[in-house]
């Protein structure tokens, strides 16, 4: 009884490794080898064509295309290299950098500008974890990419192959779905289950690791397989038997005509009637309502024009953040910049639109226990991050920001309840502490460098309405947030809630790749500039020009706030005046700089600045900046 019992276990085991459908696929496939007929009959039983010379990169490729991946970006690796060729034979542009994080903040890039997923491919081992930064930015900051890894050969895992680490141990806590393919008819199904990952839901990073042996053609990992064709003990043909059956089953109905690549449907968290109901209410007979409006507003399926309309419609003041910069252009009457402490304090109704009680608004102890709060938001998590501890929900809602925003405007569109006499009142207070910015613009800096507000308010003219802006910094970045305005929505880039230093090179490359057309202005610190100048080359190799800003004060400021007055001392705060113009000169661009000494006005500089890029040259202009006061007190930790 027993032995029968382990052939059926060991029969069933065997029925789901070969993948067989039926008794008449059984038949078929079983049939050549029961005959005896030739060495690679296993091949008859796995259903793989030998003299194919097609590969698992093609695969990949028709999958991403029918996705409507537009561009890969990538570090070359040879672990990778058949995805890429594939990719580019069906018109996806391949766009390679300097350094691998510089691929996933390009795709970060692409996944908010267009509203759609990025995609980054890299090599195994150093090429992966290099990646590993912008991944965990790109999952705090909610934006759909996908991470294409290579890996080492399925037959050497784990016995000390070139690069051959854990990868996916560390790529799970990152991302939504982690995956590693072994068969290549797995690679269509697992594909688009990772893209619908990607972007369901709250989205976020995915990953799907790619051993070496799935990705090239048939002929060629026989060969570098290991078989002995001299075996002669049962031992070695043993072995080669087990060769020919594993690298059989990997190519196994590889190109079965059925499978489906077009994308899985997917499902976007919608605000359910009752709580809808509660928020038109509580907007309806509030008299000092304010809209806190996060980067996650922006996300599809409502258009951000669509969007913007409906907060206008709404007519509440509001504050905006992270990409949701730049949503109502740059004036309007309903946009408050400045004093967002008091206006919090004095609020009946606060409404978080995809804002998060987190370390930007105190964890929740800026606002008000008088006002009524409602948060919105797709992630359960960060939907009541810190409540009872610091502040109350009076209505959570689970559901997409933009939904919930355009439907609240369709239902007060014909009695839209207004709010003058509050907008008055923070538009008092606001154009107050706006003027007492425009006087610090004026006051000398302690070095006799350039005041950092007077300039970033000089450049702010020169910039045209479609300028999209990259921030990349900390004292630098964080002025110019006040100062440099973007000009309409999915016009402002920055980190997100992580903070990452860095992504400056990698974002312009992602917006300059959606909109070639379009001036991409990077705002640089010195400090952050050091991660991605490098891709200078990039931009210049791929005719990609963007304009950066670098804020020179020879200094990490935002560190030395705190540092120096409570520690009294500079240690490790110091950079230098570096000719960071020189550089970028160096790798095809132009640089020029400004300084207390220059001739030229900064519109004079700018105007030539954006007359390289339309002439196919990127341009650098290093300002020598000094020190204010203006943001004394900001935290850096």
């Amino acid at each position: 009884m027993l032995p029968l019992i382990f052939l059926a276990v060991v029969g069933l085991l065997l029925w789901k490794w070969l993948d067989i459908r039926s008794l008449d696929d059984l038949k078929t496939r079983f049939g050549t080898l029961l005959s005896g007929n030739g060495q690679h009959s296993l091949s008859n039983v796995f259903l793989v064509d030998e003299k194919s010379t097609r590969h698992g990169g093609e695969l990949v490729a028709s999958v991403l295309k029918a996705h409507g991946v537009q561009e890969i970006f990538t570090l070359c690796g040879g672990h990778i290299s058949p995805i890429l060729v594939a990719s580019e034979k069906l018109g996806i542009k391949i766009i390679d950098t300097r350094h691998e994080v510089t691929t996933v903040f390009a795709a970060d890039a692409v996944a908010r500008l267009r509203q759609s997923i990025g995609v980054a491919a890299v090599t195994a081992g150093p090429g992966l974890t290099n990646t590993i930064t912008a991944v965990k930015n790109a999952q705090m900051a909610e934006s759909p990419i996908l991470l294409i890894g290579g890996a080492a050969p399925t037959l050497l895992k784990g016995r000390g192959a070139l690069q051959d680490i854990d990868q996916l141990v560390l790529f799970r806590p990152l991302c939504k779905y982690a995956a590693r393919i072994t068969r290549l008819r797995d690679i269509v199904p697992t594909l688009r289950e990772a893209l619908k990952a990607a972007v369901e839901g709250t989205p976020g990073p995915v990953f799907v690791e790619f051993p070496v042996d799935v990705l090239y053609p048939y002929q060629l990992v026989v060969k570098e397989i290991g078989f002995n064709p001299n075996a002669k003990g049962f031992i070695q043909q043993a072995l080669n038997v087990y060769l020919r059956a594993h690298v059989s089953r990997q190519f196994g109905g590889a190109w079965d005509g059925d499978q489906d690549i077009v994308p899985l449907p997917t499902n976007i968290p919608r605000p359910k009637e009752d709580q809808l109901s509660q928020l038109v209410s509580l907007i309806r007979n509030a008299k000092k309502p304010v809209l806190l409006i996060g980067s996650q507003s922006v996300l599809p399926p409502v258009p951000a024009a669509e969007l913007a309309a409906a907060v206008k419609a709404l007519g509440i003041p509001t504050y905006l953040g992270g990409m949701a910069r730049g949503l109502l252009g740059k004036e309007s009457e309903i946009q408050m910049r400045q004093n967002r402490r008091d206006a919090l304090k004095g609020a009946d109704l606060t409404i978080l639109a995809g804002t998060v009680c987190d370390f930007r608004l105190s964890y929740g102890r800026v606002l008000s226990k008088k006002s009524k709060i409602v948060t919105i938001n797709r992630n359960s998590s960060q939907l009541t991050k810190n409540e009872k501890a610091f502040w109350n929900a009076d209505v959570a809602m689970l559901a997409d920001v933009g939904l919930t925003l355009t439907r609240a405007a369709e239902a007060l569109k014909m009695n839209p309840p207004k709010f003058t006499e509050w907008i008055d009142e923070l538009r008092t207070s606001e154009n107050a502490k706006e003027a007492a910015n425009l006087k610090k613009m004026d006051d000398k800096t302690a070095d006799g460098h350039l005041n950092p507000l007077k300039f970033l308010a000089e450049l702010d003219k020169t910039l045209s309405d479609d300028t999209i802006l990259v921030a990349d910094g900390g004292d630098f970045v964080g002025s110019a947030a006040y100062i440099v305005r973007p000009r309409g929505p999915l016009q402002w880039l920055d980190p997100g809630a992580f903070g990452t230093l860095g992504v400056g090179g990698g974002f312009a490359l992602g917006a300059k790749t959606v909109y070639p057309d379009r001036p991409v202005v990077i705002l640089w610190g010195d400090g952050s500039c050091g991660y991605s100048l490098m891709e200078f080359d990039t931009f210049t190799r791929h005719k990609l020009p963007v304009t950066a800003i670098v804020g020179n004060d020879a200094c990490w400021s935002q560190i030395a706030r705190e540092q120096v007055p409570m520690f009294g001392s500079r240690v490790a705060i110091d950079l230098a005046r570096s000719p960071y113009d020189e550089v970028a000169a160096a790798l095809g661009g132009y640089g020029v700089v400004v300084s207390k000494d220059s001739k030229e006005t900064v519109e004079e500089t700018m105007k030539k600045a954006f007359a390289e890029n339309k002439a196919g040259h990127s341009a650098l202009v290093n300002v020598h900046i000094g020190t204010t006061d203006f943001r004394e007190g900001s935290i850096s930790v």
